[in-house]
């Protein structure tokens, strides 16, 4: 496809926007990176912190995509049973995914403090449903204030659970269930990146 130069706006042209691959030397963070991220969130003085580091906790914990993160309802979670209905975008696998302790409390406590009640778990100032750009935004914010040397995406999560998962030793099969892959060859990206793969090369030689 013929690329066609910028448009010029008021006599001038704007930059070209940088490649993600230039903008970010990965595209995925690490268990210990989505940690800090947690603690940036709760550490910053926002009326918010404990609903934003609830959201970077489920966007890792079960893979979630921006958009499905942000549609997250409370009759999707049974809090009694530990289960997440998880219903996913660009023609992925539903599934019901377990919840563990350190969630069920963030949630719990999220529940508590929501006020007034809203049908969706993440909720702005104004009361509305947290948008897929909002925490966009609010992430990237949090990612300066953890002092990280990339900008921090949403979807980085998502990759940072496939990882994690994967560098856990868990079967392919389960991790693309889990993530809701209907191509398993999408899956496979995360048992590549992992550091127990060449684990046992050269050891004889030491």
């Amino acid at each position: 496809m013929k690329q066609h130069p910028p448009m010029a706006v008021n006599g001038n042209v704007p930059p070209r926007r940088l490649a993600n691959a230039v903008r970010r030397p990965r595209e995925y963070l690490t268990a210990e990176e989505v940690e800090r991220l947690m603690t940036a969130a709760r550490s910053r003085p926002s009326r918010y912190g404990h609903r934003d580091a609830t959201m970077i906790l489920l966007a890792f914990r079960h893979g979630l995509r921006v958009s499905e993160l942000c549609a997250l309802r409370w009759d999707m979670l049974e809090l009694a049973q530990g289960h997440l209905q998880v219903h996913r975008l660009k023609n992925g696998r539903p599934s019901v995914h377990t919840v563990r302790g350190t969630e069920l409390r963030a949630l719990r406590r999220l529940q508590r403090e929501q006020a007034p009640t809203s049908p969706y778990l993440f909720t702005t100032e104004r009361r509305t449903p947290m948008s897929a750009a909002g925490f966009r935004k609010q992430l990237a914010v949090i990612g300066m204030a953890a002092a990280f040397p990339f900008p921090v995406h949403p979807h980085m999560l998502r990759h940072a659970c496939g990882f994690a998962l994967a560098h856990a030793r868990h079967d392919t099969r389960a991790i693309q269930e889990w993530l809701g892959h209907r191509n398993i060859q999408h899956t496979t990206r995360y048992t590549e990146l992992t550091t127990h793969r060449f684990k046992d090369f050269w050891q004889r030689e030491d």
